[in-house]
């Protein structure tokens, strides 16, 4: 069982969904610290003035404030904004019709948390790249501890033989523990090619929707990292 575990992002870019693509389940870590200006409630668009952020306003109370908590703000327009921002610069993308009714059907749809938008977006996005990774919410397990010894925790609950990381878990992650417990560590690698895109120079870490308008049916051609994941555990 190969597992990997990401905080849940606001219709995040296609490095996302390559992670999810590459392991047998995935969760989403959504029973950790809300943190402000981050990629939970905010993505980035590309306009032909380059990238433009989109971002999602909530209810932030606390510092020890949850992701699964974090309350979104419905008291301005805010929905009716990011599909006119969308409409505006994806509006002419070959692809673009294939897509924005079911899209905008999913944003009109009130929701209570940053969570629970994200993950219902998550998972249309997973549908349309014929992604069929399995989901849990971190929010459902029992774990104790910190850091690596919570995921460790929840990782053989689930009984993960191999657990994928992104880059910056180099800066947290024990490795002994991965080491201790027999469990395979992975950095994942993301190295993409470029694909057709509307106007400018070619930008990569934009939102996933810039990638379906453009690409369509084609759009798994351009999901796959290029690269090997890097071990940085290997057991017997």
């Amino acid at each position: 069982m190969k597992v990997g575990i990401i905080q849940s992002n606001y219709l995040p870019w296609r490095g996302y969904f390559d992670f999810i693509d590459d392991v047998d389940l995935f969760i989403f870590h959504d029973d950790v610290q809300y943190t402000k200006g981050d990629w939970r409630n905010r993505n980035r668009i590309k306009s032909d003035q380059g990238p433009k952020w989109i971002t999602v306003p909530v209810h932030y109370r606390a510092t020890n404030q949850l992701v699964c908590d974090t309350v979104i703000d419905y008291s301005h327009d805010w929905v009716s904004q990011h599909i006119n921002q969308i409409r505006q610069w994806y509006g002419k993308a070959l692809y673009y019709s294939e897509y924005s009714d079911s899209l905008f059907e999913i944003l009109r749809r009130p929701c209570s948390t940053i969570s629970d938008l994200n993950v219902a977006l998550c998972r249309w996005v997973m549908c349309q790249l014929d992604i069929t990774t399995p989901t849990k919410m971190s929010a459902d397990f029992q774990l104790h501890g910190h850091k690596t010894e919570r995921l460790i925790g929840l990782l053989k609950e689930v009984q993960a033989k191999v657990y994928i990381s992104g880059p910056a878990g180099t800066g947290y992650l024990d490795e002994n523990l991965f080491r201790e417990n027999h469990i395979r560590l992975e950095y994942k690698s993301y190295d993409y090619s470029a694909y057709p895109q509307l106007s400018g120079e070619f930008i990569s870490n934009v939102t996933v929707l810039d990638l379906l308008f453009n690409t369509g049916p084609n759009a798994r051609q351009y999901l796959k990292s290029r690269s090997p994941n890097r071990v940085a555990v290997a057991v017997p």
